[in-house]
């Protein structure tokens, strides 16, 4: 298994971002072709560490079942369309976008 993960830090307002999340969300699908009903992705949000910092405030993880198929979302047009979205949406700072494999 594959994938392409989008880490956001604590945004400035979360009230905000998550409402923009999930307007991305919709994009998500209505770019990649995905169905309304169907989730290749995982969303995982973050609680604060013991010592009350939050690194990260989300997490979006797209599955893929090769590295091809990876290569290929991440260069598509609809990934590269999405990809101001991206930034945009993180207003507590740069997204990291990661790239790996699950052993």
């Amino acid at each position: 298994m594959y994938q392409l993960i989008f880490l956001y830090p604590p945004p400035v307002d979360v009230d905000q971002f998550e409402a923009d999340f999930a307007a991305h969300l919709v994009l998500l699908h209505e770019k990649a072709g995905i169905p309304a009903d169907s989730k290749p992705y995982t969303i995982t949000r973050f609680m604060p560490t013991p010592d009350g910092a939050l690194v990260f405030h989300l997490m979006l993880t797209l599955h893929f079942e090769t590295q091809e198929a990876l290569d290929a979302a991440a260069e598509s047009p609809a990934m590269q369309e999405m990809a101001p979205d991206i930034y945009r949406i993180s207003t507590g700072g740069v997204p990291a976008i990661l790239m790996g494999n699950v052993e």
